[in-house]
């Protein structure tokens, strides 16, 4: 059953991938962050006010139970984790190609891995460390190709933020493991987007106040941005229901949730007509390989 759910956070995963595409293409990215944070949070709230004043049921998916000062305070570290890697990719995804950036993000359960065998003590077969091996042989390979689009890996800013974006990304998942044991999944994932207001809006505001206009402050709206929290809170609860399941193993729900390159590659391809595409799909097929490895694995 985590299986399924964390192959469907994925998919998920993918949309929210082109829809921060779309919405962040020549705009300014903190507005956009700024609006999608201020979405969830209303959505949350409301799920959070509903069961506290018992309109909704406790069996509910949505229902969020009461928790702990110190829970309280376990979440906002999170939120600060979270919000420092979304800064990150949002700028490197503005700036990059989606067939570069879904692949980079690919990496992200590598570095999950060696922290969950020391942190947790997993340890993976064969077979998982085979998708390991062929993840990162994908990110040499498309370092390559990066090249051919000027795109130098060892002196991107863009690109340097995206690893940036990965680890931070990798440590939220990791910590995420923690937070299993002892909280809710639905209270982390409600309490955490709204904990992120308040740092999103200081740093939106001190940068209005600080910062000369000028393209790179321009906002336009766009609809595609209503659907980057929609696609998000979807894949984050599948993802944290999975998490929550006896047997589901960290490593390995998210380098499952990484196959959302697929559909990210394909909205790069078909919305965005990125160039390189046939050499840049041979490091998809190395990715979809390694999942297969690791869906074989776990079995």
């Amino acid at each position: 059953m985590w299986l399924l759910l964390a192959f469907t956070s994925a998919f998920m995963l993918g949309l929210y991938d082109i829809s921060k595409k779309k919405s962040l293409t020549g705009n300014a990215v903190l507005p956009v962050l700024f609006i999608n944070i201020l979405l969830s949070s209303a959505v949350f709230a409301a799920f959070i006010i509903s069961s506290h004043c018992g309109l909704t049921n406790k069996d509910s998916l949505v229902f969020v139970p009461a928790i702990e000062p110190h829970d309280h305070m376990l979440i906002a570290i999170k939120s600060l984790i979270v919000l420092s890697s979304w800064i990150c990719g949002y700028f490197a995804i503005k700036h990059l190609p989606l067939t570069i950036t879904g692949q980079i993000n690919a990496m992200r359960p590598v570095f999950v891995l060696i922290g969950a065998m020391i942190i947790f003590q997993e340890r993976l077969n064969g077979w998982q460390w085979a998708g390991t091996i062929l993840a990162l042989l994908s990110f040499f390979l498309l370092s390559l190709s990066g090249k051919k689009e000027g795109i130098n890996f060892g002196h991107n800013v863009w690109i340097t933020l995206l690893i940036l974006a990965a680890l931070l990304g990798a440590a939220s998942g990791l910590y995420d493991k923690f937070l299993m044991k002892q909280i809710e999944p639905m209270a982390v994932q409600a309490w955490f987007n709204i904990y992120q207001l308040p740092f999103v809006g200081t740093i939106q505001l001190l940068m209005w106040l600080s910062q000369k206009k000028g393209p790179s402050s321009h906002f336009t709206w766009r609809n595609s941005i209503l659907l980057i929290p929609l696609f998000l809170a979807m894949a984050d609860f599948m993802y944290f229901y999975a998490l929550s399941l006896d047997g589901a193993m960290i490593s390995v729900v998210s380098m499952i949730r990484r196959s959302s390159v697929v559909v990210s590659f394909l909205g790069g391809a078909l919305l965005f007509h990125e160039s390189n595409l046939k050499q840049k799909a041979f490091d998809l097929l190395l990715v979809i390989a390694g999942m297969i490895c690791l869906y074989i694995g776990s079995d």
